[in-house]
């Protein structure tokens, strides 16, 4: 079975593992993921009912997942400081695009969310069980952070 992409847009803040964070508790809390919603759409529709959370925990339900994961932002529990640069395993962890790849893809250094939501060449970058994320502008300024990541499966 090939992996499913995810992503997401939620306000700037400084802190990207603070925003990691907030952003999967909001999805586990509204049980957009794997085995609630099994195969999530993207992007959300947040004006369609969610099912709501079925698990105790979001550490309960990763326990439970079996090798597809919960095809979310759910998978991923850290943020890297780094790009990716190839070593070691990059599962469950966000990693930033680096500033010449973002410069590359978008033809910007302050990508908007439109460059960054028609752009299909970032996807080549995420590897399973990963994700990425980037700061999105709006009028100069940060405005948001786009995460988007590969399931397992």
């Amino acid at each position: 079975m090939g992996a499913h992409p995810y992503w997401y847009f939620v306000p700037y803040e400084d802190d990207f593992g603070a925003a990691l964070q907030k952003l999967r508790e909001r999805e586990f809390q509204a049980g957009r993921y794997n085995p609630v919603t099994p195969f999530p759409t993207f992007p959300i529709d947040f004006s369609a009912l969610a099912p709501g959370a079925r698990h105790a925990s979001i550490e309960q339900l990763m326990e439970q997942c079996d090798e597809s994961g919960t095809r979310s932002i759910l998978d991923i529990a850290q943020v890297a400081p780094a790009p990716f640069d190839g070593s070691g395993m990059p599962f469950m962890t966000a990693f930033p695009l680096a500033p010449h790849d973002v410069e590359r893809l978008f033809g910007s250094s302050r990508p908007t969310r439109a460059q960054v939501e028609t752009n299909k060449q970032m996807w080549d970058r995420i590897e399973r069980g990963s994700a990425v994320y980037t700061v999105i502008f709006e009028n100069g300024q940060p405005h948001e952070i786009f995460f988007g990541g590969y399931s397992f499966d």
